[in-house]
């Protein structure tokens, strides 16, 4: 039986965003005092919501970063997402086959709603995903918290009115395997680039290396 529910990481599986956000992120830790590249960047903080990012920078540096030093963050990667963000390869031809399948699916991010909006708006798929996004700062807003936490998987369930036993998650993240297991639902990873056993060991129970291997494994 197919999932009653397909729930979709975006950056990483849907939008070819991470290194864009992270050459950011590094460049920003650094002028602080923290030296770090690109690659430092996406092992430490793949997945991982700003909120979440901000006591381990504070940590590292032994000082509290100023009030504004988040916002300010999010306003330049909205800037550079809406500029560079890209498209997955097969990502629109995927979700357009789920839909012709008449499998429901969304979007569960630990990214904000403005910056998905750039990054879909770039991409093309905006009327696509259209009523169908969930983000971390939406479940903060309502006492939630992000992934690794269950919260943004169990808001995009409820909205479907689907059970989470019923729903299965295509993430590329640890972070992201770790909060749907935590919902209950299956989870598979994808890992275009490596074998996945980071994904596995979060509790993935298959790792597909394209987007299209999802048909294979439904049928």
């Amino acid at each position: 039986m197919p999932p009653e529910l397909i729930i979709f990481d975006c950056d990483g599986v849907l939008i070819d965003s991470e290194g864009v956000a992270n050459g950011l992120i590094a460049r920003e830790l650094t002028s602080l005092g923290w030296e770090m590249t690109m690659q430092d960047s996406m092992e430490l903080f793949l997945g991982m919501s700003i909120s979440d990012m901000q006591p381990l920078i504070e940590t590292r540096l032994g000082r509290k970063l100023p009030p504004s030093w988040r916002p300010e963050l999010a306003a330049k990667l909205v800037l550079a997402l809406g500029e560079e963000a890209k498209l997955i390869a097969g990502a629109r031809e995927m979700l357009e086959r789920v839909t012709e399948l008449g499998i429901p699916w969304r979007i569960a991010s630990n990214s904000s709603d403005q910056e998905m909006a750039v990054k879909f708006a770039r991409t093309g798929l905006s009327a696509l995903v259209e009523g169908k996004t969930h983000s971390a700062a939406s479940v903060i807003a309502k006492g939630g918290r992000p992934k690794p936490a269950p919260d943004v998987f169990l808001a995009a369930a409820a909205a479907q009115k689907t059970p989470p036993k019923s729903c299965l998650v295509l993430e590329d993240s640890a972070l992201g395997v770790t909060g749907a297991v935590a919902a209950g639902m299956t989870c598979y990873g994808f890992a275009p680039h490596g074998d996945g056993a980071h994904l596995r060991a979060a509790g993935a129970t298959e790792i597909l290396r394209d987007l299209h291997d999802l048909f294979g494994v439904l049928a």
